[in-house]
């Protein structure tokens, strides 16, 4: 019992060492996001109860929906006729239940990347769905580019970001029908003009907040085309009518999200989030490009600025760069199972400082 009373008083002596975070989700958040969940789990908005066992239905939770809904047209410059929703099971829900209300004929998607083939896959229970354009023949290295999308279509899909493969849509088509977005990994991450959507989705373990609810921002006059009796619980107009809470809401990653909505607010809304996160991926970016052990897996032109995929050109050196990357304190750079290399995750909350360590090992592995 002594040499274990030692072992924890030294050990609570210890200064933790800086973790830089790159994991691709659940992601890092804002230390002050954290320190304010922490505060609520404990005594939540002076109730003397925890966040997560307060009644969703009380006046202090039904502020914060009310407030985490209402934020998210103010920073996406929205108006009255776009409602927004706190869902849960994930983007990957949403691939069926935006399909089973939008869905009337066909659909037009683009294929950039595993997300929108599952995408793909749920839609065509429900219709007809056309691959418009497709960067699968290069393995999902760029964005297509140069389609037309006709005038027939029920609605056109898109995924703005490709967590897996490392691509970023930087400009999206003239569309006109409504126009469909998984934003899920690079929300609120940059200055867009949001009216040119008529429904976004997003997990919100990205870039938004913790895993457990699922953004939806929609614009009204695109319900009630459809002729199918759709579930109670898949239905738009179910939540639209309820204000997220038809059922008991994820308490705590709504929460959790609108305080790192306020955060982003606090720091200078969209224009100052593009230009932090501008200033992250150059900086990889370059290191990448100057670096003879390390190339890029993109086309550079659709390069991701919050997911870097690269390789190394002697792949025999892969554990090594892993090992001496965890050894830094650097923690989540190997790539996805299905494409391998590594990814550098570079949400809001990354610090520059974090992608300095970051290049700085990569200096040091080629000396």
């Amino acid at each position: 019992m002594r040499n274990l009373r030692e072992i924890n008083s030294f050990a609570e002596g210890l200064e933790m060492t800086k973790v830089h975070n790159f994991s691709a989700g659940p992601a890092i958040l804002p230390k002050e996001v954290i320190d304010q969940c922490i505060s609520a789990l404990q005594n939540f908005s002076g109730t003397n109860l925890s966040l997560i066992e307060v009644s969703h239905r009380g006046a202090e939770f039904v502020a914060i929906m009310d407030e985490a809904r209402q934020i998210v047209k103010d920073i996406m410059q929205l108006g009255d006729d776009y409602e927004v929703l706190y869902l849960q099971g994930g983007a990957s829900t949403q691939f069926l239940m935006l399909a089973m209300n939008l869905l009337k004929t066909k659909a037009a998607y683009t294929n950039t990347g595993t997300w929108a083939s599952k995408a793909i896959k749920e839609a065509r229970a429900f219709g007809e769905v056309d691959v418009i354009a497709s960067s699968e023949d290069k393995n999902f290295s760029y964005i297509p580019k140069g389609f037309s999308i006709a005038d027939d279509y029920d609605y056109f899909h898109c995924t703005s970001n490709n967590t897996i493969s490392g691509t970023q849509m930087k400009d999206f088509p003239t569309c006109g029908v409504p126009m469909v977005c998984d934003m899920s990994s690079d929300i609120f991450s940059r200055e867009l003009d949001f009216t040119q959507f008529d429904l976004i989705y997003a997990g919100a373990q990205k870039n938004m907040g913790p895993a457990g609810t699922t953004l939806v921002v929609i614009k009204k006059d695109i319900l009630g085309k459809v002729d199918r009796q759709i579930p109670t619980m898949l239905n738009y107009q179910t939540h639209i009518s309820k204000g997220s809470m038809f059922n008991t809401p994820p308490v705590f990653a709504v929460y959790a999200s609108l305080m790192n909505l306020r955060w982003i607010q606090s720091k200078g809304g969209l224009s100052a989030m593009e230009q932090r996160n501008t200033e992250k991926a150059q900086l990889l970016y370059s290191e990448i490009d100057s670096n003879p052990l390390f190339k890029g897996t993109t086309a550079v032109e659709d390069r991701s600025f919050m997911n870097v995929t690269f390789l190394l050109e002697d792949e025999n050196l892969n554990d090594s760069f892993l090992k001496t990357a965890s050894n830094a304190g650097i923690s989540g750079i190997k790539g996805h199972r299905s494409v391998g290399g590594f990814r550098a995750s570079m949400y809001n909350a990354m610090g520059l400082e974090s992608v300095q360590a970051l290049v700085e090992l990569m200096k040091n592995f080629k000396r």
